[in-house]
């Protein structure tokens, strides 16, 4: 049965301590520039208060949040305004920490994977994204992403080829 959500102070409060870092995290993969995904953050939080969509649990707001995200992120790519800018920050200052010794030794080093990443076109990258950054189930990133399970499968399978192919290793 869902309930009637009320949306005050303290539920916009919780929701963004609770899912404000995933929303942030998600926009920064999908946009890439810090300005950007503090823009996407505030308009997905705006839009939950505005919304007057009833949520059955803190999945079912989780699940809404992650949607918007992926579609406002999707909405910003193809305005005329973000085709014709030029981006002052190539590559997310998160993403940009120095490698271990070691790690450097046997494979890419952080920068180049997250460039790499954001090499991938925005269907693969946000998949990615909410497996191995968000640690998502398959099912729930169906469910965020709105689209079935085995096309989330078959989403990071491709992708995975894509980073192999753009890190230098064999297909």
């Amino acid at each position: 049965m869902t309930r009637r959500v009320v949306r005050d102070d303290a539920f916009l409060r919780r929701a963004m301590r609770d899912h404000g870092a995933t929303v942030l995290r998600l926009a920064l993969a999908q946009t890439g520039s810090r300005a950007d995904a503090e823009d996407v953050y505030q308009d997905v939080f705006v839009a939950l208060a505005c919304c007057g969509t009833s949520f059955a649990d803190d999945d079912h707001l989780r699940a809404w949040l992650l949607r918007s995200t992926t579609n406002r992120c999707r909405d910003l790519a193809r305005s005329w305004w973000h085709r014709h800018a030029q981006p002052l920050d190539a590559l997310p200052a998160e993403a940009a920490q120095p490698a271990t010794d070691e790690g450097a030794a046997s494979g890419p080093t952080s920068v180049e994977l997250w460039a790499a990443v954001r090499r991938l076109p925005e269907r693969y990258r946000s998949v990615v994204h909410l497996r191995y950054v968000e640690q998502l189930p398959t099912d729930q990133i169906a469910t965020a992403c709105g689209i079935s399970e085995s096309a989330v499968r078959t989403r990071l399978s491709r992708a995975t080829r894509k980073l192999r192919t753009y890190l230098g290793g064999t297909r």
